[in-house]
């Protein structure tokens, strides 16, 4: 049996300058002659226990590799922090947060992290985890009604420029010129373009008790094959409805980005939010895409700037998922026989999908450590 002071020197060996320590304790003085029979009873059982030491604390090394070194024990959420931004404070992947984050079964919404919440991060059973302490707000009674401010959840990513751009962008399965959307057919009095204030006439199914987008095809993605993937449609304007008379409708227009022309499209307001409990987290399986397009036209992509992907939800992709992108290796001749060989691709950054559709997705480029374009590949990150 190892004794009680092998034990304890085996806890303390975990303090610097431990492994020496727990040597001598176990090895014995040196007094020149050999160890006892008790002695090297007890180097072999030391032994044995040392090394199952050092895989335990090999198996600890491994999963504190994640965490930064200049990674807090302890820290409280700020205005302006984004789910990202705390998981890169801890983790060098911050798609890793899943792996890391713990909840606290006696916080409502654990999921959900507020300004002025506490993160510990600390040791379970081996493991870095990160716990949330929540103080409980105090509201004082009194016979006066007041309002007490609603708290928002920290966003995943900077909401700032997701918001406004799901509010103006959406993607249309398939082609919409075959489809049966509403389409503008003419403006009040024969007019050709309309813009805020103006009446046309619109051909199609509206909704009479709320107000409707008006919208105009930008991209058109599709396979290499030609297989259209989807419609990327730009919302130029929002109109009433007033009255109609069979299929075509009259409505007016509230307010316009842009002159509203016939033929753009008329379609309800898509009520897409940026949803606060979206976790940036690598897909479950091994993905392989492309970047097939970038809202706007630009050719070259930097951090913070949106694009879009050749994957969608029939792929597995959910919002909240993280992608390495990597540029497609340069294609060279061999030097002695002169075949053509592709070299190997190279990461170039990280982005995180935020809207999925069927066929495509939206992303927000989170980390580029070289110019990103269109036709680069996207891949699920390494774990």
């Amino acid at each position: 049996m190892i004794d009680h002071y092998i034990m304890l020197s085996m806890f303390r060996a975990c303090l610097p300058g431990g492994a020496a320590r727990i040597t001598r304790v176990i090895a014995g003085k040196k007094t020149g002659g050999r160890m006892g029979a008790g002695q090297r009873r007890r180097y072999g059982a030391g032994a044995w226990f040392i090394g199952a030491l050092t895989v335990l604390m090999s198996l600890d090394a491994g999963a504190w590799e994640r965490v930064r070194d200049s990674a807090p024990e302890r820290y409280t959420v700020a205005e302006g922090d984004t789910l990202w931004d705390i998981a890169g404070r801890f983790l060098h992947a911050p798609w890793q947060w899943p792996e890391l984050w713990q909840t606290n079964p006696a916080i409502r919404n654990p999921h959900l992290i507020y300004p002025g919440d506490i993160l510990n991060l600390s040791d379970c059973q081996g493991d870095p985890c990160l716990s949330l302490s929540r103080e409980q707000r105090v509201v004082t009674l009194s016979p006066k009604m007041r309002t007490v401010p609603r708290r928002e959840a920290i966003p995943p990513i900077d909401a700032g420029i997701i918001r406004p751009f799901l509010r103006d962008h959406r993607i249309k399965e398939g082609d919409p010129a075959a489809d049966t959307m509403a389409y503008v057919v003419a403006g009040h009095q024969g007019r050709l373009i309309s813009g805020a204030g103006d009446s046309l006439y619109v051909r199609g199914q509206v909704p009479r008790q709320a107000d409707v987008g008006i919208y105009r095809p930008a991209d058109t993605y599709t396979t290499n094959d030609g297989t259209l993937l989807g419609t990327e449609l730009i919302k130029i304007g929002e109109a009433r409805y007033l009255r109609a008379e069979e299929d075509i409708a009259q409505l007016k227009v509230l307010s316009a980005a842009q002159e509203i022309r016939n033929n753009d499209l008329v379609l309800p307001l898509e009520t897409s939010r940026l949803d606060d409990d979206m976790v940036p987290r690598a897909p479950r399986n091994a993905l392989s895409g492309t970047l097939i397009g970038v809202p706007g036209g630009v050719r070259f992509i930097g951090r913070l700037q949106v694009v879009t992907i050749d994957l969608g939800t029939l792929d597995g992709v959910q919002a909240g998922h993280v992608f390495q992108i990597a540029q497609q290796g340069e294609v060279v001749s061999d030097p002695r026989n002169q075949a053509s060989i592709t070299l190997p691709s190279e990461a170039a950054g990280t982005l995180m999908v935020f809207s999925p559709y069927d066929r495509v997705s939206y992303a927000l480029v989170m980390e580029a450590s070289r110019v990103v374009e269109v036709g680069d590949l996207v891949r699920t990150p390494p774990r």
